[in-house]
């Protein structure tokens, strides 16, 4: 019988011991790639965590090591490791090879109240995830020493006598790579991470020593929360950085046992900063969840009521919803309870219903108390409220007559818009755009091109310059709208208050490659840099994927006759022009300067423009998001005085249009 269909009851097994997370890490750390080895660092950081949080030791120091090893040492009491008489073991095979023990575990002990680390569950998950895993650890007049490799105690607990009395744990270890496929974990995760924990641990100090750079950085926030809302809030504030805090008692359902909470709500209204950042048990909630829906609830229903009783609303006016309150507001709460539902291990959000009810209910009373005692901020953030909402009701409006406007499938297209002309291939992958400078190079192109895969549209006269337009002058533009119909992949248009007026979907772009063909004079260059200012503020990712491309036009035709036998040579600058002059043999040599792409014949436009074995391309490649606005501000924007002192040191290097804009 074939193996593979034998089911019976030796078919069953259970993996044990360390191959219970070797074999299936993401079960325990929720991925087996880059941020499973992150999250089996925080584990081990949870731990000393708490031990600061229940008021053992006030700084956390984490090493990396240039083999990407890791280290965490606190000043803890320091993990028991010793017998157990209770459970006639060693504590370090119940915290280092146990999955499920603990201090935690105990209900009567109230070492870890609000607790981060899950349990005793993480101490061992990422020990058994290590290739090696040491262990240091100073309590009770002795040095306790473990050594681990891929989850397998070596040696035994070596105990020595210590004179020092200071106590604390140190955990050295490498994340495995046969467990994760990355361990490389770089520095910027360590910064934020240790960032993030400072401000909701106030009064801890945290050290990061990168021993890949040879850099220490230190992170505290004595004022947690309230002094990192305070900093954000530093420039353009609406209001102040306030915080309240409030603590409970509850239970989520009435058969399940009661737990305690507490949480500080540290908030601010700015001008142009907003944030929303949940904690809960010092985790970061990624996700949200119960705080995340208890902040929505309440300040909408506080906001809303505020403007009903001032009778801001105009008649038949809809209501607020929560992002045009968000788009103002700095917050952060940092939250605890005795109980916690998370929804997985990784602790990226949380849906314990009475914390949602607990929050809604402080955060409403503690908002009616603002609205009333800080009157005067308060008006100011409705009013501001007020105009994020019409703001963004406008951007909806704009974004459905975009959308509107350039509905439509690429055939019904070649009808309806003036002058373009399709290619037969259907395949995007070969599919070219070519976007010519008017109706007379539309005939030359036309004639020179590839049918099969190469499309025309025409640009009739200058464009608008798209970096000075406004949303309703570009898009009552019938030669922009045009076409942004036949590129098919819709705008991306950014604002404060709607992040995108218009779908764009790179999927939906109906071609390989945009290639921009124009003149070599300085009407086309300035033409060529009116449709890369568009690309620019409509379609930035189509730059981003280096779609873009120009093509470079001859400036010179130069013919050679030798023998009654005529070749031709073209030259793109002037240099080239000498070069290939100097090279030729005697004979008679007849120079010509470019003419505009309407007046080329077919066969120079092919060979020279269009073909792609012989044409030379530009690919436009993108720079950094500010880098390429700086440059556009320069030649279309309103930098007149930088403008002016870039044709005065730059000007000459185009007097003979010897380079490409």
């Amino acid at each position: 019988m074939d193996k593979s269909q034998n089911y019976d009851n030796q078919s069953i097994f259970a993996l044990k011991g360390a191959d219970r997370v070797r074999l299936r890490p993401s079960v325990i750390f929720g991925s087996d790639d880059l941020k499973g080895a992150q999250h089996s660092f925080f584990e081990i950081l949870s731990n000393s965590i708490d031990e600061a949080r229940a008021g053992f030791g006030n700084v956390i120091k984490v090493t990396r090591f240039q083999d990407h090893s890791l280290m965490v040492e606190d000043e803890g009491r320091g993990v028991p490791v010793d017998f157990n008489e209770n459970e006639n073991r060693y504590n370090w095979e119940l915290v280092y090879c146990e999955l499920y023990a603990g201090g935690k575990y105990d209900p009567d002990n109230e070492n870890y109240e609000f607790s981060l680390g899950l349990n005793g569950l993480g101490a061992c998950a990422t020990q058994y995830a290590s290739a090696y895993f040491n262990v240091e650890v100073v309590r009770d007049g002795f040095t306790y020493e473990l050594h681990f490799e891929k989850g397998e105690n070596v040696g035994g607990l070596k105990k020595t006598v210590t004179k020092s009395n200071k106590t604390g744990t140190k955990q050295h270890w490498l994340p495995d790579l046969d467990v994760f496929t990355d361990i490389e974990i770089p520095k910027v995760y360590f910064t934020d991470i240790l960032q993030k924990q400072a401000i909701v641990n106030p009064g801890v100090k945290f050290i990061f020593v990168d021993k890949i750079d040879q850099t220490e950085q230190e992170f505290i926030y004595p004022e947690g929360i309230l002094g990192y809302v305070t900093e954000l809030n530093e420039d353009t504030p609406l209001t102040k950085a306030r915080q309240f805090s409030g603590e409970d008692v509850g239970r989520d359902r009435k058969d399940k046992e009661e737990y305690k909470v507490q949480a500080d709500v540290a908030f601010a209204f700015n001008n142009e900063t907003n944030l929303l950042s949940y904690y809960h048990n010092s985790s970061w909630l990624e996700y949200g969840g119960s705080p995340d829906r208890a902040v929505k609830n309440a300040f909408v229903a506080e906001f809303d009521k505020a403007l009903k009783e001032k009778d801001k609303y105009k008649a038949n006016e809809s209501k607020i919803i929560f992002s045009d309150i968000e788009d103002s507001l700095i917050l952060m709460i940092n939250s605890f309870s005795t109980f916690t539902s998370y929804e997985n291990q990784t602790k990226r959000a949380i849906n314990n219903r009475f914390i949602q009810r607990f929050l809604t209910k402080l955060i409403r009373e503690n908002l009616e108390v603002w609205f009333i005692e800080c009157a005067d901020e308060a008006d100011k953030v409705i009013e501001q409220v007020l105009v994020n909402k019409r703001s963004r009701e406008n951007a909806e409006k704009q974004r459905l007559n975009i959308r509107k406007k350039l509905m439509g499938n690429i055939d019904n297209m070649t009808n309806r818009i003036k002058n373009f002309v399709d290619c037969r291939s259907k395949n995007v992958e070969e599919r070219e755009l070519y976007i010519v400078e008017g109706n007379s190079a539309l005939g030359s192109v036309k004639m020179a091109r590839d049918s099969e895969f190469q499309g025309v549209i025409p640009v009739r006269g200058k464009i608008l310059n798209c970096l000075k337009a406004s949303i309703n002058q570009i898009f009552n533009s019938d030669v922009i709208v045009d076409l942004l119909k036949v590129l098919g992949c819709g705008v991306e248009l950014e604002s404060k208050h709607n992040k995108k007026l218009s779908d764009f979907d790179l999927d939906k772009l109906r071609w390989n490659k945009i290639i921009i063909c124009t003149d070599a004079d300085v009407d086309g260059f300035q033409i060529r840099t009116l449709i890369l200012a568009m690309l620019f503020r409509l379609t930035p990712t189509l730059i981003k994927e280096e779609k873009v491309y120009i093509a470079e036009s001859p400036l010179f035709e130069i013919t050679h006759t030798v023998k009654n036998i005529e070749k031709t040579y073209f030259a793109y600058s002037d240099p080239e022009k000498n070069k290939i002059i100097s090279e030729l043999d005697k004979g008679k040599i007849h120079i010509q300067r470019s003419k505009g792409l309407g007046e080329n014949e077919p066969e120079m436009m092919w060979k020279t423009t269009m073909n792609p074995e012989t044409r030379k391309l530009i690919q436009v490649l993108p720079e950094s998001k500010e880098e390429m606005f700086k440059m556009f501000d320069l030649l279309l924007g309103d930098n007149l005085s930088g403008r002016k002192k870039y044709i005065a040191e730059h000007g000459n290097e185009y007097m003979d249009m010897l380079d490409v804009v």
